[in-house]
């Protein structure tokens, strides 16, 4: 069962992460949900007018919250959102939203957009909402763990969101990495997807090219032409890392390979050499010493990229 469906929400709702370390980072914003109060509404309220709260848990009116401009998520999927909304009105909206008092009797939301929307082609008049008391950083911060621990976030939304948070917050990217439990690399990776041309950004945004495919195209002259022929061709990371290397530097040139004690050893070096540049994408050069039992193996980069797409793969994960 869906977070974002199931039975109606008693007002102690658990706000248990998928992620570990996410989970982490939203406690230290969020508290933990079930130890809030119910809220009540102020004894000078006449009974029947909308709940209005400041912080804790509340049942409140749909049409007094607003969505947050900087949403880090830009694209919904519509048909998902009615298959939401079609078991939220059946069953009602398990976990709460969240979402911070920005006057009398408004909110703006914070986390929770889907549900929101959904529950609002649900035609429900109310939904379950955690109100609290949030800078504009916890707000951002908040917004953009919550799509990352629900993988929500295409790349370019997710570079996006580090981008403000770095602008708007003056955040490094380790401070960035710590507060949503990423490595630095990785933040850094991301951001360097913006300044790829508009039309490889589209082509990310809509899921024809990934984000590895993006990030062989960083700094390349004529990355829209190369794009658009990975996506024609349906061309693989790999593959489009060759590309980029035959267009930008050519083939490699032919190695001087130093006489080897038999032509199988030759012969060896070479297949092992071809073999990594294949897995690397990048020139590799082995260069064998007098005693063939030792020898230099050489890797050239020409951009911090493709460092880090080498510490990769060599290491078998994130570096």
């Amino acid at each position: 069962m869906s977070e974002d469906t199931a039975v109606n929400v008693a007002p102690a709702v658990s706000a248990k992460s998928k992620s570990k370390g996410l989970g982490r980072g939203l406690g230290a914003l969020l508290g933990e949900i079930r130890s809030e109060a119910p809220v009540k509404p102020d004894a000078t309220q006449n009974e029947g007018q909308p709940t209005t709260a400041t912080t804790g848990l509340a049942m409140l009116q749909i049409a007094s919250i607003t969505p947050h401009p900087e949403q880090p998520r830009r694209h919904f999927d519509e048909a998902a959102l009615e298959e939401l909304a079609a078991s939220i009105g059946q069953r009602g909206v398990i976990q709460p939203i969240v979402v911070r008092a920005v006057g009398a009797g408004q909110y703006q939301l914070v986390a929770g957009e889907r549900r929101w929307r959904a529950a609002q082609k649900a035609q429900l008049h109310e939904i379950p909402a955690l109100v609290r008391d949030l800078s504009d950083r916890d707000v951002m911060a908040l917004a953009l763990i919550e799509n990352l621990q629900r993988e929500d976030l295409n790349p370019i939304e997710e570079a996006r969101a580090y981008h403000r948070l770095a602008e708007s917050e003056g955040l490094t990217q380790a401070e960035i990495a710590r507060m949503v439990d990423k490595s630095r690399s990785h933040v850094a990776n991301l951001q360097r997807l913006l300044v790829l041309p508009e039309s490889v950004i589209t082509l990310v945004e809509t899921g024809e090219l990934s984000m590895g495919h993006a990030r062989a195209l960083i700094g390349v002259e004529g990355a829209e032409e190369i794009a658009e022929t990975a996506v024609a061709k349906q061309m693989s990371v790999r593959e489009v890392e060759k590309l980029v290397r035959r267009k930008t530097k050519g083939e490699a040139p032919a190695r001087k390979v130093r006489t080897a004690r038999s032509a199988t050893d030759d012969a060896d070096i070479v297949a092992v050499q071809t073999h990594l540049e294949e897995f690397l994408g990048l020139p590799v050069r082995i260069q064998s010493d007098a005693d063939p039992k030792s020898g230099l193996v050489t890797i050239r980069y020409t951009t911090l990229d493709q460092l880090d797409l080498i510490c990769q793969r060599l290491t078998g994960g994130e570096f």
